[in-house]
């Protein structure tokens, strides 16, 4: 017969239990997007659209597979996207409901996994595999990239405000040091094509005249930097917003999530440990 457990460790036990079921909460109650790619290229769950666009010479169209973009099985949870080579297909959701970005306080946070090897799969050039877009990149830009001559790739999340706020000087964005990037700058980040890697960043009070603007980016539930400091002021039409992934990607990638609001580092611990992934936060 096993012998109990001792007091403290079953209420420590228990403590955490309790935290980890709030944070789910928490979490279900924040979710405004999530798209599995298990059965195709739409959202299974949205507070607003969810339509996979692509845009053509024809204008936007609901995304179809093609030659540069696949559904696959063996996804992080389920099927998954194969972006197979460099091209133009780059699956996008807009509507306010999805990132719900407006110009007075603007936080959220996007969470997604990628399976690739930098090195040796993506072709020369920059490489977006998630963006946030408005009307006009002079007047703000989100994304994470990989940097495109270094060897190995340096990885980044950057947050770039209207260009007078971080650039009026109009310097080459791969010259800059990594203080003169509003971004986070990573000469080393763990991706390979052998297992699965979770990107979660979060915005927080953008456009607030009050209060200060923070973005963080987290690799597989840990904190790898902020952006901080810096004028984060974006000038986008609102309605213009989307969300654009795979812009010169080649790779797997997977479990695409928006959250409402700036998610804590145990909330960005508690997604990268979801047994069946984000379907466990629908309501």
């Amino acid at each position: 017969m096993k012998a109990p457990l001792p007091l403290a460790l079953l209420t420590a036990s228990l403590l955490s239990f309790t935290a980890a079921a709030q944070n789910t909460a928490a979490l279900k109650q924040a979710l405004t997007f999530h798209a599995s790619f298990d059965k195709g290229f739409d959202a299974d769950f949205s507070r607003g659209e969810k339509g996979a666009l692509a845009r053509t010479k024809q204008g936007t169209v609901p995304l179809a597979a093609n030659e540069e973009l696949k559904l696959v099985p063996g996804g992080r949870f389920g099927g998954g996207l194969h972006f197979t080579k460099k091209g133009s297909t780059q699956p996008r959701f807009k509507g306010a409901g999805v990132l719900g970005y407006n110009d007075k306080n603007w936080s959220a946070s996007v969470s997604v996994w990628l399976r690739l090897d930098p090195d040796k799969d993506l072709e020369p050039g920059y490489c977006d595999p998630v963006q946030i877009v408005g009307d006009d990149t002079k007047k703000g830009f989100i994304f994470m990239e990989w940097s495109k001559d270094d060897a190995p790739r340096h990885f980044r999340f950057a947050i770039r405000p209207k260009i007078e706020l971080w650039n009026p000087s109009g310097l080459d964005w791969a010259k800059m040091t990594d203080a003169q990037r509003p971004a986070v700058n990573l000469r080393r980040a763990p991706f390979s094509r052998e297992a699965w890697t979770h990107a979660v960043f979060t915005m927080a009070n953008i456009n607030d005249k009050a209060r200060k603007p923070v973005g963080r980016l987290y690799l597989n539930g840990k904190l790898m930097g902020s952006i901080e400091n810096w004028d984060l002021t974006l000038g986008w039409n609102p309605d213009a917003v989307q969300l654009v992934l795979g812009a010169s990607y080649v790779g797997h990638l997977d479990e695409l999530a928006v959250f409402n609001r700036v998610l804590t580092e145990a909330e960005v611990k508690v997604l990268n440990g979801l047994k069946s992934g984000v379907r466990e936060l629908h309501p």
